[in-house]
């Protein structure tokens, strides 16, 4: 979809015009996006630079997670922590005074951080390097989640470090790991570092033992956790498959691996029977309001063996203001986009969904904040949010993780239609100063239903570009 006024941005003679008149132009960077099967070595000659505050004691993973991704790791102060995992893959840690000018990203350990006077070690840190930061680049935070204040500190370090750096389409994000969780870091530390990150920013998400059962073990030695194909022999459930974000999702799913049973109203037969033939994957036409539904859903997992996977994406608007509204509308929206996630989610999950699996389902950023107009919509979207958080603790015995996404402004045939006004806002509103692309939140789907996120369970990850709203 065209952005025009990032467009018009590119011509120098335009960009003088505007600026003559005392106007704003945003000039938001090209987003560098990984496409198809994950690259094994999405870091592979990135120059990453490495710095912790005293007393950290999470960078053997990240020695170990920038070493696998083929990133070139530039140290200051003491390096021995990143010598063997660097020597391993041939990328031997060097000082950062040896450092090229541009760095891809920009990586800091605070886990040692236990006070206020402690977090002095980011300024001392980023300061020097934060102009450094190559286009597209990364800036990650570490810390331990255990201590309130200090994580409130992290967190918001790295959203108002978000917005310094989102111009030039570089992204902050926060990884807080609980103690004992640290052999599960690796994983959201590649993702957060990679391309497929590219429109998650501002981000706090906590990696814990949660669901890192003896269930999780046994999946991940069955289906493997490697990078490229890393759901083979997986099968997937999308909802909402058959066009935008379930589309995307599903061809991302596929391409990693995944038989996809797409799943789509019955009146959009024809496009989710194309995608599925597309993917060698199963078309099921089902209304996920009917009285049947989960049973239809368990049966078409069961014939595949069972669910590893369950992508709750089907939802709708029906927007009115409260005093406007009919309740047609409002009980409609909340059966489709929260009621029928519940009632799914419970089927599968009783009945269809392996142990080691995954469920992600989708909230919106107009839900957590609320919007005019979308009282139904936004308790739907909320209510999906709290479902997860409820949710995951139920089943984390079963190494069964459930997390939720939040989409922000996205650029889908269905915001083609809003008003330009509103539209320009939902675009710029952001740290990044864009809207993003469906493919933006399949590949954080993709990532919360690979083994990398065992770690990761009743979360809710923003994918927005850093919003201005819903934080």
């Amino acid at each position: 979809m065209n952005d025009w006024l990032v467009d018009l941005g590119k011509n120098p003679r335009a960009r003088s015009l505007v600026k003559s008149l005392g106007l704003p132009i945003p000039l938001p960077a090209q987003l560098q996006r990984e496409h198809g099967t994950w690259a094994p070595r999405p870091l592979m000659d990135r120059a990453v630079a490495l710095g912790a505050a005293p007393g950290a004691a999470l960078l053997t993973s990240v020695a170990g997670a920038v070493a696998r991704a083929g990133g070139d790791p530039f140290v200051e102060g003491d390096a021995s922590a990143f010598r063997g995992a660097g020597d391993a893959y041939g990328r031997p840690a060097r000082g950062l005074d040896q450092a090229p000018e541009r760095l891809h990203a920009l990586v800091f350990d605070a886990s040692g951080v236990t006070d206020a006077a402690g977090l002095r070690a980011l300024y001392d840190f980023f300061h020097p390097l934060i102009r450094r930061i190559g286009r597209s680049g990364r800036l990650l935070v570490l810390g331990r989640p255990e201590d309130p204040m200090i994580a409130g500190a992290l967190t918001g370090f790295v959203k108002s470090a978000a917005k310094e750096i989102g111009g030039a389409g570089a992204t902050a994000n926060v990884i807080l790991v609980a103690r004992g969780a640290e052999a599960l870091a690796g994983g959201p530390l590649e993702f957060f570092l990679s391309a497929r990150s590219a429109f998650v920013t501002a981000q706090p998400v906590e990696v814990s033992l949660a669901a890192a059962g003896e269930p999780a073990l046994r999946a991940k030695a069955t289906n493997g956790d490697g990078a490229a194909r890393a759901l083979d022999r997986k099968v997937a459930i999308v909802t909402g498959a058959a066009r935008g974000i379930g589309a995307a999702t599903a061809r991302l799913l596929a391409a990693q691996g995944a038989r996809v049973i797409c799943v789509d109203r019955p009146e959009d037969v024809g496009e989710t029977s194309t995608l599925a033939r597309e993917l060698d994957g199963v078309p099921l036409g089902l209304d996920v309001i009917a009285p049947d539904a989960g049973e239809r859903l368990v049966e078409a997992a069961r014939a595949e063996g069972g669910a590893d996977i369950v992508v709750q994406n089907a939802g709708i608007t029906r927007d009115k203001t409260l005093g406007r509204m009919k309740e047609e509308l409002w009980d409609l929206v909340l059966g489709v986009n929260l009621a029928a996630v519940v009632k799914l989610n419970a089927a599968l999950a009783e009945r269809a969904l392996s142990d080691g699996g995954r469920i992600v389902c989708l909230s919106s950023i107009a839900g957590l904040a609320g919007n005019n107009g979308q009282t139904n919509y936004a308790a739907s979207k909320a209510g999906v949010a709290g479902h997860v958080r409820g949710l995951a603790p139920k089943l984390a015995e079963r190494g069964i993780t459930v997390n939720a996404i939040a989409p922000g402004f996205i650029e889908t045939r269905l915001t083609a239609v809003v008003p330009l006004a509103v539209r320009e806002g939902g675009r710029r509103l952001s740290a990044l100063g864009q809207g993003g692309i469906p493919e933006d939140v399949a590949q954080a789907i993709a990532f919360l239903s690979s083994p990398a996120a065992q770690g990761l369970t009743g979360q809710v990850l923003r994918v927005c570009g850093g919003a201005f709203i819903g934080a």
